[in-house]
């Protein structure tokens, strides 16, 4: 899905949300476009796919980490209303990326910057992250790229 479908996916279905009466994806919906409308202001173009998905995985990350707080807090209420939110936005995400194209991916960046020890990690890290940002999980990467550099 490219930046003008994605943004104009919400729309259409931000109308849907209203008409509906989804308070969720209402609620959910309002904020991505407003945050995409933010982005697109602050750099003063319309944005691209990339652009678009990282707004997205910001939001997602967000919810996330609100989510594992609520659960350790015990407030397992607010914790399923982040997850009903996670499940609104992943529908403007990219498809995850399964482990065996991740491992590919990872491979190809050690070989590109020829690291060999987990003290390269940062290294793989900076050239995967723009590859994979809203098809996998950041803390995923991590732990595949430190075990593939036998950390």
């Amino acid at each position: 899905m490219n930046a003008v479908a994605i943004s104009d996916a919400i729309v259409k279905d931000l109308a849907l949300a209203m008409k509906s009466g989804d308070k969720v994806g209402l609620s959910v919906l309002r904020m991505l476009k407003s945050d995409l409308k933010y982005k697109q202001i602050e750099l003063g173009h319309e944005l691209s796919d990339e652009e678009c998905i990282a707004v997205l995985s910001t939001a997602l990350k967000k919810r996330s980490e609100a989510v594992e707080s609520f659960q350790k807090a015990g407030r397992q209420d607010l914790a399923a209303a982040e997850l009903a939110e996670i499940a609104v936005i992943k529908k403007y995400m990219p498809a995850e990326l399964d482990d065996e194209n991740l491992l590919a991916m990872i491979r190809s960046a050690i070989a590109e910057c020829q690291a060999s020890t987990p003290a390269d990690i940062g290294a793989v890290m900076k050239i995967l992250m723009p590859k994979v940002r809203g098809r996998a999980d950041g803390r995923r990467v991590n732990e595949l790229v430190r075990k593939s550099l036998g950390g």
